[in-house]
């Protein structure tokens, strides 16, 4: 019951591990590895990445 068919569809259940995200000054998010602390990625629009969760 905890997942949605069709299975193999290219979708995620659930959250992404062992990564963080962080919103720069300039707005941008960025992707960190929590068990490096080495960031990642950058998104070029302003939106977060989906599925990863927030630091405070």
């Amino acid at each position: 019951m905890a997942t949605n068919p069709p299975k193999g569809d290219g979708h995620r259940n659930g959250a992404v591990r062992g990564r963080s995200q962080t919103q720069t000054p300039s707005g941008h998010y960025v992707k960190r590895d929590t068990e490096t602390g080495r960031f990642m990625d950058v998104k070029s629009d302003m939106k977060p990445f989906k599925g990863v969760r927030k630091e405070k």
